[in-house]
């Protein structure tokens, strides 16, 4: 088995936290799970050292980049448990300045691992503080099987495509269709040269990709597949953290 490395993305605005008395203009990766949940320095556990927790629980996982807002190292800091900055630690971290898009974070992320030469990596959102490591045992042994792999969560409810003049236009089957979770994971100098690729195309196109995933669909393969968790939510709005 070649080395793991790990991305953790937390270098957006958090524009859509950023209402009412939750929000209060705090990064969502940065607010605490909770008043009662306390990391091992007696502090309140944000979401970002959650996220980060959960992936540095494997000792195969050797490197985590976090990527964060420029010029957001202080900040970024004081949302992750003070353990991970001994010189001693293992998994080593790393703060990135992320891009203006969460795909040229995450590109940014992976031109920085260059030096380290893992042999996969897995890309987590940081705002998924619930991941489980069930879960990313199963990732990590569907990438080093396939070189690609996510987890998808499977539909409840019937999806519509909706046509321009608002009316729907195609009934999707809901057994053929999931909503896509993190983390992904990918060989790791496929997934660096797609993702080169993929911003030689937005630039060229103005085309924006959704995920990691699409990235690697369009340039290397397909992605094989692990069965999502529900309780591996993403944190879009304050609601989501009661």
């Amino acid at each position: 088995m070649g080395a793991l490395a790990a991305i953790i993305t937390a270098g957006g605005s958090s524009s859509r936290m950023n209402v009412g008395k939750t929000g209060g203009g705090v990064k969502k990766e940065y607010l605490p799970l909770g008043p009662d949940i306390l990391d091992d320095d007696g502090k309140p556990l944000t979401v970002l050292g959650a996220s980060l927790i959960a992936f540095a629980a494997f000792p195969e996982i050797r490197t985590i980049v976090i990527t964060i807002p420029a010029g957001g190292e202080p900040a970024a800091r004081q949302a992750i448990p003070a353990r991970f900055f001994a010189s001693s630690h293992v998994p080593e971290i790393l703060l990135v300045p992320g891009g203006p898009t969460r795909r040229s974070s995450v590109y940014h992320a992976l031109s920085f691992l260059a030096a380290y030469n893992p042999a996969f990596v897995l890309i987590h959102d940081g705002a998924r503080p619930w991941v489980t490591a069930a879960l990313i045992e199963e990732v990590i042994a569907a990438v080093q099987k396939h070189r690609a792999a996510l987890p998808l969560l499977p539909l409840l409810e019937t999806p519509k495509e909706i046509g321009e003049d608002g009316f729907v236009k195609r009934h999707i089957r809901r057994a053929n269709i999931g909503a896509a979770q993190t983390p992904q994971a990918f060989a790791f100098p496929e997934i660096l040269h797609a993702h080169e690729k993929a911003a030689e195309r937005e630039l060229r196109e103005k085309f924006e990709y959704t995920d990691d995933a699409e990235v690697w669909g369009e340039f290397c393969g397909p992605v094989a597949v692990v069965k999502g968790v529900p309780e591996n939510r993403k944190i879009t709005f304050p609601e989501d953290l009661t």
